[in-house]
């Protein structure tokens, strides 16, 4: 999928996925692709798993 601009999770990365869940743009540290998932909609669906928790967010 072509997509233009930045994570909208992290915001300094250049974003080449689009969520299938909820459209938000991500980069390749913010998105699940075997899931389809940005980090955030991974999460949701599966709260016990933190692989995609990314440290240097918080």
């Amino acid at each position: 999928m072509s997509v233009s601009g930045l994570c909208q999770i992290c915001e300094s990365r250049p974003a080449q996925e689009r969520c299938d869940n909820c459209g938000t743009l991500a980069c390749e540290a913010h998105y699940e692709r075997d899931r389809g998932l940005c980090a955030d909609c991974a999460a949701r669906a599966d709260p016990t798993d933190h692989r995609d928790v990314d440290v240097n967010r918080f």
